[in-house]
């Protein structure tokens, strides 16, 4: 049996640190998506309230935008997993898999990280002072966790980074000529 060398180890180690942050993406979008069931009924609700019965529900307005920001911020990791974000797909889409490589992490280095580092740099004072002051709703009657709604920009910056970082793994495997390691779909290789 030959000896497991010191490259291997690292390349097995990002390729592990790939796929953990993959599940966690897929874990966090999956999870995070069963929201959009309940945002439709409250707001068919609040509609039906207002319009049939006039009678409104500040709370359960402010819910239906709690919910859907957190549609919104949480599952990003997970789309930028599936690569369901806007890309100028012209070029892209007939590229070789080295030159997609290429691109994705050009786009993940240049754009994608700088913008979340200072997404969570710009957001920090804002969300630890709505922390601070426990900052609730301005309405008497509307939900007093704005502070949760606020906190949401930082998952945000920091499931798009670590899935970013995922993918930028992902593209160094295939502009160096290495194989992904065992366990891999290939459906994520052939990307």
């Amino acid at each position: 049996m030959e000896p497991i060398s010191q490259r291997d180890l690292s390349v097995n180690a990002l390729a592990a640190l790939a796929r953990k942050i993959d599940g966690l993406s897929e874990f966090v979008g999956r999870a995070t998506s069963w929201i959009i069931l309940p945002m439709v009924l409250v707001q068919v609700t609040v509609v039906l309230m207002r319009y049939v019965f006039g009678v409104g529900s500040i709370l359960m307005q402010e819910s239906v935008v709690y919910m859907h920001a957190m549609l919104f911020m949480m599952t990003a990791g997970y789309t930028l997993l599936h690569h369901g974000h806007v890309r100028i797909d012209i070029l892209y889409r007939e590229a070789s898999p080295r030159r997609k490589a290429l691109v994705d992490l050009w786009g993940v280095i240049v754009f994608l990280l700088p913008v979340c580092l200072l997404t969570w740099w710009v957001a920090w004072p804002y969300v630890a002072t709505a922390w601070s002051v426990l900052e609730g709703s301005r309405e008497t009657s509307g939900i007093p966790a704005v502070f949760l709604l606020k906190t949401l920009i930082l998952a945000f910056a920091a499931l798009v980074a670590i899935q970013g970082v995922s993918n930028a793994i992902r593209a160094g495997f295939v502009l160096l000529g290495l194989k992904w390691p065992e366990g891999e779909s290939s459906e994520r290789e052939a990307r």
